[in-house]
């Protein structure tokens, strides 16, 4: 199985970026903070494309993956990459964000 590139969209870089600070504001290390934030990276390029069921309420092609149960990651496959869209955190309504 040939392995896809994995693309982040500048607002799945942000989120990745918010969680961190929201976590070292909530308390947490900023060794920790990393921490968590890599892990979703390493989920993010697991590349099991179509190991997630799809979300075409959220979009077109969107799939959603589970992280630890506190978070979600938003991504679209397609035949040459992965493409993250966002990552939400602590129960923010994803939804309704991606309505907007």
């Amino acid at each position: 199985m040939q392995l896809l590139p994995v693309l982040y969209r500048q607002e799945a870089g942000a989120d990745l970026d918010n969680i961190f600070i929201y976590l070292v504001e909530q308390g947490a290390s900023s060794s920790t903070a990393r921490g968590f934030v890599g892990r979703i990276k390493a989920r993010c390029e697991d590349n099991v494309p179509e190991g997630f069921p799809v979300r075409p309420d959220l979009g077109p092609g969107i799939r959603l993956a589970q992280f630890e149960r506190s978070a979600v990651i938003l991504y679209r496959a397609t035949e040459e990459a992965v493409e993250i869209f966002r990552v939400f955190y602590g129960g923010r309504d994803y939804e309704t964000l991606m309505r907007r």
